[in-house]
């Protein structure tokens, strides 16, 4: 990929994505691989008025190690300096941004008991930092190839065509591409706002999923929660960013108690390094009671018991089939892109954001008896189909179609 279209992706991620302010610090996640890019995006942070950029490099390689070799006991709790850096990000508020790169199988044949243990208990440290400063600064998700990456999802390219191809496919679907990317943005940003506008003016109390693949799914939802799609703003100084680049998503937070019947995955699922593949989930009264799945069944069972709450929704998310990702026709296997090809739930977490008065709840254990699933883990799985249907209900029961035959009613 030519070097002006990396600096103009760069330059959304900047000026879009974080939205970065002057005088902001900056915290970059992403993969030693991918120097070279960030050495791009590092300038144009620069240029947006950053004060400061900080690197956090990862290697899957060497998180193999550590999962194989590392005293669980040692890697399981957040370090002095770990600690010391999440009361950072509580007094700072730095801008974080999450480079996505990593191979889909790049974790595969590791002991995930294990790894899930550890995941576990290092989240639940820092969840209880993350809850201070999540909602005060701006953050983002972005994606660059790697050469494992791009084999995976063109296993038919030879490795230079493949990282190539996936370049292309990455801007194409974050409309960095062909014309201004932050002009494009805007567009799109505001696109999706009337979508959720109309969503917010339904005033809707259940969703009906259902389509040929066998799903069957009602998902009830609480009436002083909201819809949301693309753009976010900050809590206290209201500075609006993206998170996702791209997105395509519409989405909310249900009541964590009111889920019942069955659902079906239509995308595989990229987790832990692994690949789940053709599962579906039956619920009852939110609770995820019923896990089958071909490939990857005792890893996904796995990721619904890492808490007590991992087993309920926390959020339904609506992408009409006809996506810019899923017209592709690409399966990239990175949740960050699938995702957002196709509807989703995700099992977890849910938004506090999302309520209309969050200050009137002192804490999450508030929350949570209010309805919205408190959990370590967010794990978003695609369910859209070209003969999904969806409709919603209001208060008083009348039926407004939200999605036929995959797409917007």
């Amino acid at each position: 990929m030519d070097y002006q279209h990396k600096k103009n992706y760069a330059r959304l991620i900047a000026r879009m994505g974080l939205n970065v302010q002057k005088g902001q610090e900056i915290d970059i996640t992403c993969d030693v691989e991918q120097v070279d890019f960030i050495r791009i995006l590092a300038e144009e942070l620069y240029l947006a008025g950053a004060s400061k950029v900080n690197y956090n490099w990862t290697d899957a390689s060497l998180t193999r190690l550590d999962i194989q070799y590392a005293l669980e006991e040692r890697i399981s709790h957040l370090t002095s300096f770990e600690k010391a850096k999440q009361e950072y990000n509580i007094e700072k508020h730095p801008c974080r941004l999450f480079i996505e790169s990593e191979d889909p199988d790049a974790l595969k044949g590791v002991d995930q008991v294990r790894y899930g243990k550890i995941i576990a208990s290092k989240n639940k440290e820092i969840r209880k930092y993350r809850d201070q400063y999540d909602d005060y600064c701006q953050w983002c998700i972005a994606g660059v190839p790697s050469k494992a990456w791009a084999k995976k999802v063109f296993p038919d390219l030879e490795e230079e065509e493949a990282v190539e191809a996936l370049w292309v496919a990455i801007l194409k679907v974050s409309r960095a591409y062909e014309g201004d990317p932050i002009e494009n943005w805007r567009q799109h940003d505001e696109n999706l706002n009337k979508h959720t506008a109309y969503l917010n003016s339904l005033n809707l109390r259940k969703l009906h999923y259902y389509s040929k693949n066998g799903t069957d799914l009602t998902v009830e939802l609480l009436p002083d929660v909201l819809w949301l799609a693309g753009g976010e703003n900050t809590k206290g100084t209201n500075v609006r960013y993206q998170p996702n680049i791209p997105t395509e998503e519409c989405f909310t937070t249900p009541d964590r108690l009111k889920t019942n019947g069955i659902v079906y995955a239509t995308k595989p699922l990229s987790y832990r390094g692994e690949i789940i593949e053709d599962f579906h989930i039956r619920f009852e009264n939110g609770r995820a009671v019923e896990i089958h799945a071909k490939k990857g069944e005792e890893l996904l069972k796995d990721m619904v018991q890492l808490d007590e709450n991992a087993c309920y929704l926390g959020e339904c998310a609506l992408v009409p089939f006809h996506s810019p990702i899923n017209d592709t026709g690409i399966l990239f296997f990175s949740t960050l892109y699938d995702e957002n090809a196709s509807c989703h739930l995700a099992l977890g977490r849910g938004f506090n954001m999302l309520l209309k008065n969050p200050d009137l709840y002192k804490d999450n254990d508030e929350i949570l008896a209010h309805g919205i699933n408190q959990s370590i883990v967010h794990t978003d799985f695609m369910i859209g189909s070209e003969d999904l249907n969806i409709d919603g209900f209001d208060e008083n029961g009348k039926l407004y179609p939200i999605f036929r035959n995959g797409n917007w009613a």
